[in-house]
């Protein structure tokens, strides 16, 4: 990357047009009349007596300089206090003057002093000084005056005029304002120095315009004249703005550039150029290349500071190299760098949440002996650390140490600490502290309903809710939401909607998500007229459903075997402009299974096999089930094929395709996929079960058939009638007599355990096997 113009290019003349959009006339920047004198100001800035200031800089000044530095702070009157120097004070006098006082209005008092006295006249540096007090107090009605003054009479505006107000606007926070003070400075001719440049850029960079920041640095630097700078010899304080520049913007690449040139030209990097560079190669993960860095750091001798280690722990704790970052600790301390509260708080804090609790402690430790302050933050993160360690009654302790003190913001994290791990009484507990400390807050209570809600205490989440208006809080939006979402996971909606009615009244509904909520608790608890009722009044209140609505209301009837209300909402969400999605097939491969309707449920089945997530198990299941039904073994095996290659088939799909086969008599088959599903994991269901032992009586094999109603047991799955009527008729081709299974049945019906021994006992008997 090329910093400097080419020595043999006349650099491109530039004026205010060349940064627009900023070019606009400097007199609109502040609108104000402009004023005969400043005086009248200082009757309504305050009382402009001097203050008090440590004289023991004046000393350095030698002369008279100290005396009426010293006459300025102890009398107030600006005419007594000059008066023995009154006609005598030179150029450079009243610069050190001015430039000495710490108070803007005593500065001004001072500066209007001297233009009232017709013997001296006030220069460009005077105003300079001025300008750079008004500034630093943003008192940007007075820069504007005598900015107008300095017009009027004919005091001309020098390079560090401009500097100066470029400076006060962007430390003050009008960025606009500053560059339009630099275009001005364009258009008078004038060319801005490096550290003018440095500060609009930085103006940029914090408004996180970083092209604009980058552009302005080269129509500055292709436009300089002096011989030094096209040799290349920019500050260190610009190098390290460039290299500040890139990184914030993500480019590391022109970083580096920018860093290797600095080198390569023989500017040497301070201990920001480095720290820059560090920061910038550990937050894109190149930790060689920090490593690098801090050779070179060691190699020119150049000392890391404080933040250098900052830095480090930072990026070894985002790279969760814990060892790594704590080892930075008595690296500082060895090198005589002592650990300030970013030190400690980024390591007490990394240790928190890996729950590391010993060493957290010797932390704290060691930030009280040095008598630091734990930020609320950090101390919200220990709380939840010792709950995480299970150490309770120490996470209480911590608590309590520090909740004298604490804002309503930390005791919520606190709440949310205690109650997100189901600590409900020391959630409450720290609720009631909040409460007699007067710290009560919206964000509190939130946190206290979600603690309720966490704990399934319904009545009281709603309690606490309907206590916020008794202490004069009024809930937000996310109160409604966390209410109607915890009652409606409740299956609670009809006190769902009585919240979310009150919700749309405050005028907080502004999308479809919680009329959504209720409809879909309402519609798990099979309350579909009560979900359609609502579907309506969302409506009404011109609230528009998105297809998560639609596809909750399509799925709910599809569960009830609806057709004409399933398709009434898939034509709604068709018409509002959302089209099928893999979620809506599902559903109506679910429905039109129920009905029987294969020529349905092949259309919406090919239609799911195009769109991207494809059908999933349930869907698949299903379709197997439907051709199984139709006798359709082909078409059912290409199924099938797809889950097992996908491997998805479960219990469910091998045990429809075993019952399909044995159907229809293809029993080498149904034993081949019995074999894998039994090779697979032990069923889990006894349909699954009655399934293998059907096929196997049904075949004749008995004693496999046995085996798994044995396996069965132990795996303390229940049988059930299906399974002792498949039992009974493989014992019936076996030879047992048809009445001694009735009587079998009857026993098991009388007292289900001895009937399940003499089933055992019975079966056992016909296998040959010893009971």
């Amino acid at each position: 990357m090329a910093l400097y113009p080419c020595a043999q290019m006349a650099p491109p003349a530039v004026t205010g047009a060349s940064l627009e959009p900023y070019a606009a006339p400097v007199a609109k920047l502040f609108p104000l009349p402009r004023r005969s004198s400043l005086r009248l100001r200082l009757r309504c800035a305050g009382d402009g007596g001097a203050g008090k200031r440590r004289p023991a800089s004046w000393t350095s000044y030698g002369g008279r300089i100290p005396p009426i530095l010293r006459a300025l702070e102890t009398v107030r009157d600006v005419e007594e206090a000059l008066k023995p120097w009154e006609d005598t004070l030179s150029n450079k006098e009243r610069t050190i003057i001015l430039k000495e006082q710490h108070r803007w209005e005593r500065a001004l008092e001072i500066f209007d002093w001297f233009e009232a006295k017709r013997c001296y006249e006030l220069n460009v540096i005077h105003y300079n000084i001025v300008l750079r007090a008004l500034g630093k107090a943003r008192r940007w009605d007075l820069v504007a005056r005598l900015w107008c003054e300095m017009q009027s009479r004919g005091v001309a505006p020098t390079n560090p005029t401009y500097g100066t107000l470029v400076d006060v606007c962007s430390k003050g926070g009008m960025e606009r304002e500053a560059l339009l003070w630099l275009a001005d400075m364009y258009k008078r001719g004038l060319e801005p120095d490096e550290v003018t440049i440095g500060i609009v850029m930085q103006a940029h960079k914090k408004a996180g315009e970083f092209g604009e920041a980058q552009k302005l640095f080269e129509i500055w630097s292709s436009s300089v004249h002096d011989d030094s700078l096209e040799q290349g010899s920019f500050s260190s304080h610009t190098y390290n703005a460039l290299i500040d520049l890139y990184g914030k913007a993500g480019q590391l690449k022109e970083a580096s550039e920018v860093f290797a040139e600095m080198l390569k030209r023989g500017v040497v990097p301070n201990t920001v150029t480095f720290n820059t560079m560090i920061h910038i190669c550990g937050n894109h993960g190149r930790l060689e290349e920090m490593a690098a860095l801090l050779g070179k750091m060691e190699e020119l001798q150049c000392r890391p500071d404080t933040r250098t280690y900052n830095i480090l722990i930072s990026v070894y704790v985002k790279a969760d190299d814990i060892d790594a970052a704590a080892a930075c600790l008595p690296r500082m301390k060895a090198a005589g760098i002592v650990p300030d509260i970013v030190s400690y708080r980024t390591l007490l804090y990394a240790f928190s949440i890996r729950n590391m609790a010993g060493e957290a402690e010797m932390l704290v430790m060691e930030i009280e002996q040095q008598g630091l302050e734990m930020d609320e933050f950090t101390q919200s993160a220990l709380t939840r650390m010792y709950i995480s360690v299970g150490m309770f009654e120490k996470s209480w302790l911590w608590f309590d140490k520090f909740q004298h003190e604490m804002s309503s913001e930390c005791y919520a994290a606190n709440i949310d600490a205690f109650g997100e791990n189901g600590h409900l009484s020391l959630a409450e507990r720290a609720f009631n502290c909040c409460m007699a400390r007067g710290k009560l807050s919206v964000l509190v209570f939130n946190v206290m309903i979600k603690a309720y809600g966490i704990a399934k205490n319904f009545h009281k989440a709603c309690e606490v809710f309907d206590s916020m208006e008794k202490y004069h809080f009024f809930p937000d939006k996310c109160a409604f939401n966390s209410i109607i979402q915890i009652l409606c996971g409740a299956d609670l909606p009809q006190k769902g909607v009585q919240y979310l009615r009150k919700m749309q009244e405050a005028g907080f509904i502004d999308s479809c998500v919680p009329y959504c909520s209720v409809m879909s608790s309402f519609a798990r608890i099979g309350k579909l007229v009560e979900a359609e009722d609502l579907f309506n009044e969302m409506i009404g209140f011109g609230v528009q459903p998105d297809i998560i609505v639609f596809g909750t209301l399509i799925n709910a009837f599809a569960d009830v075997g609806s057709v004409h209300e399933t398709r009434k909402y898939v034509d709604l969400m068709e018409t509002a402009g959302f089209s099928v999605n893999s979620i809506i097939c599902n559903s109506l491969i679910k429905l039109y299974t129920k009905i029987g309707c294969l020529q349905e449920a092949q259309k919406t089945f090919q239609l799911l096999q195009s769109l991207e997530d494809g059908p999933n198990l349930f869907a698949s299941n299903c379709m197997i089930d439907l051709y199984s039904e139709n006798a359709m073994v082909s078409e059912a095996e290409q199924v099938f094929h797809g889950l097992r290659q996908r491997g998805e088939a479960n219990e469910f799909s091998f045990s429809m395709m075993i019952n399909m086969y044995k159907k229809s008599g293809m029993f080498v088959k149904a034993l081949a996929v019995a074999q894998e599903m039994r090779d697979m994991a032990p069923p889990s269901e006894a349909l699954s079960y009655n399934s293998l032992i059907g096929l196997y009586t049904s075949d004749g094999r008995m004693k496999e058939a046995s085996q798994l109603f044995l396996e069965m047991l132990r795996s303390g799955i229940k049988p059930n009638d299906s399974t002792f009527t498949l039992l009974g008729m493989g014992l019936i081709r076996r030879g047992a007599p048809k009445e001694a299974i009735r009587h079998l049945e009857l026993a098991r019906r009388r007292d289900a355990q001895a009937g399940l021994h003499a089933w055992k006992e019975t079966i056992c008997s016909i296998v040959g096997w010893n009971f």
